[in-house]
This record gives structure tokens, C-alpha cells and sequence, in this order.
């Protein structure tokens, strides 16, 4: 897949900067073109560690990003596993409620080296798809709302477009009301 470098988006998004050959871009990119999709990228002129700062950089509302949550979930008999919740951006997680629906013990936030060993990934930059290890994920059903949604692309300088439908296809993410 070719990928252009971003250009001015009327965001003022442009940055110059071609991160498609990081590893973690790069694993994203690979696993989108294996699925047929072809969104549009933006590189980013600064990190985006947020929902709130990637809408404002894209110009959209956080609500249309698909925040990429990493979860230390205890399952029913004690071990602890990753758990992806990609959330709306407008939404906080409910812990409970997600733990409950999901016939988990608990879940807690992941400290950034329990996400980084488990996705291989670093915070603001948790990508939907490409993990270096298996991860159970779930996709908030509100994002279903918006004709296009916004995740990281395995870097905090890089978003790409999506759907929800193509979230829950592409992780095979179980949808539920997360908030």
C-alpha cells in the first residue's frame, strides 16, 4: 500500500514526516492492505496520546475516535490477560460493566510496559489491529454513529480511517456498550 505523505488537511495536520516504515506503522498498514482497506493516514505534525488531542489535530470530535484502551483482565480463573477496549473517545470506560459483560473477574488499566509487551505497542500509539501477541478486544457501540472513525496506526505521530463495521471485522472484536 501506498501511503502519501499527509498534507494539510484544513486541520493543520501536515507534517512532513513519512512513518510508514516504523515497525509498528508499518505492521498496521500490512494488516489493513491484507484486508483490502485502503484509508486515508495522517501523519501528524505532534503526538496524539488522547482522543481529545487526535480530534483536535484531525478536526473532528473526540467522539469519533476510536480510543485503543489497554486492560489488565483477570479472567474467571486468575490469569491475566490484555483486553483491547477500542472506546469513543467521548466515552470513559465503565471497568465494571465491561469486566461483567465480558465474564471477566476484573478489569484494571495497563501500566505502559504491560502494554507495550502485550501489543507491542507504546501508549498514543495502540493501533486496532498488528499486536505482537493475540488480544481479546472489544469495540464501544457508539462508534457505530459515525460514518467514519479515526484510530492509531502503531505510532502517536499516525491515525487512519475506518468504520465501525470494518473495526469489528478486521479484529474480530466482540461490540458492547462500554460506558
Amino acid at each position: 500500500m501506498t501511503i502519501p505523505e499527509a498534507t494539510d488537511n484544513g486541520a493543520g495536520a501536515a507534517s512532513g514526516r513519512d512513518l510508514s516504515s516504523h515497525p509498528g506503522v508499518a505492521r498496521v498498514l500490512g494488516i489493513l492492505a491484507a484486508n483490502h482497506l485502503t484509508p486515508t493516514v495522517l501523519y501528524l505534525p505532534d503526538a496524539v496520546r488522547t482522543a481529545a488531542a487526535a480530534a483536535e489535530a484531525i478536526g473532528v470530535t473526540p467522539a469519533e475516535i476510536a480510543n485503543s484502551l489497554v486492560f489488565a483482565a483477570t479472567t474467571l480463573d486468575g490469569r491475566v490477560e490484555p483486553l483491547l477496549v477500542l472506546a469513543s473517545g467521548g466515552h470513559r470506560v465503565d471497568q465494571e460493566r465491561v469486566a461483567a459483560l465480558a465474564d471477566l473477574a476484573r478489569v484494571d488499566r495497563a501500566g505502559a510496559e504491560f502494554v507495550r509487551e502485550r501489543t507491542g505497542f507504546t501508549i498514543g500509539g495502540v493501533a486496532p489491529v498488528g499486536h505482537t501477541h493475540p488480544v481479546r478486544t472489544i469495540v464501544d457501540v457508539s462508534l457505530g454513529r459515525y460514518d467514519t472513525v479515526w484510530a492509531a496506526a502503531g505510532h502517536s505521530h499516525v491515525v487512519f480511517s475506518t468504520t465501525y463495521d470494518e473495526l469489528l471485522r478486521i479484529t474480530g472484536g466482540q461490540p458492547m456498550e462500554v460506558a
